[in-house]
Order: structure tokens, then sequence, then C-alpha cells
């Protein structure tokens, strides 16, 4: 009996981690032959009206893709891109959720990304952001 509950906690986590390695695929789909990854792997685990925030620095006269993903469907993650003071850069909320999206800055820019669930669509899951650079 003590080792029952020690075999679910291990089947939890493999089903977690597979989750993850699926959307992780899914979002790099996104990329393409035109995009790189940067290498960096954003993500949480969001419940209800839950934001992660994550911190990039995009370079001068370069073009990058923004993809966000989460298990059940690439359009339940609402994502912002803020410029250092706070100004709204960009909102896929505007683009019916776009699992991904083109981005040029003409100057260097430390950015925030707030990503969170669409909870019309999904009340908790994974959000995983990608971002790329043009190859």
């Amino acid at each position: 009996m003590k080792i029952l509950p020690t075999l679910i906690l291990l089947l939890f986590v493999q089903l977690a981690l597979s989750q993850i390695t699926s959307t992780q695929k899914q979002c790099n789909n996104f990329f393409g032959d035109n995009f790189i990854s940067d290498g960096q792997q954003y993500r949480a685990l969001l419940s209800g009206e839950e934001v992660a925030e994550f911190h990039a620095t995009f370079y001068e006269n370069s073009h990058y893709r923004l993809a966000a993903c989460g298990g059940r469907d690439n359009q339940t993650i609402i994502y912002n891109v803020y410029d250092s003071e706070r100004n709204l850069i960009y909102s896929n909320k505007d683009y019916n959720n776009a699992p991904y999206w083109d981005l040029y800055f003409s100057s260097t820019t430390d950015c925030t990304i707030e990503a969170r669930l669409d909870t019309n669509v999904s009340k908790s899951g994974i959000v995983l952001l990608l971002i790329g650079f043009k190859n």
C-alpha cells in the first residue's frame, strides 16, 4: 500500500512532462524554416485569472516571432507585450488570440510579456511561450 501513492505521483509527473514536451513541439512548428528559437522556454502552469510574466530583450533591427501554446488549444493563451514604460506594443487578443505573431524592433527594447489563459476557453493549463529570431 505504501508503493501505490509513489506510483501515482510518478505517473502524474510523467504525464505533466509529456504534456510540456508535446506543447513545445506544437510551438516549434510555428517557427518553420524562417525563424530560429532563442533556446529559452518561458512556461507557467496557470489557473483562473493568474498571469505569468516573462522578460525579454529584443535587439535593434531584428525580426522576432513570438509563439504561445497551451496544452489544449493554441488559441487559449492571451499575451501582451509591453515596453519598459508599460506601453502596450502588441496584444494577440486583438487578433483572435493568434498563437504566434511577428514583431520588428527598430531599437533595442526591454519588454515584459504577460500571458494568461482565455478563461472563456480554459480554466487551467500550461502556458508555453517561445521566442524566435529571423534566420
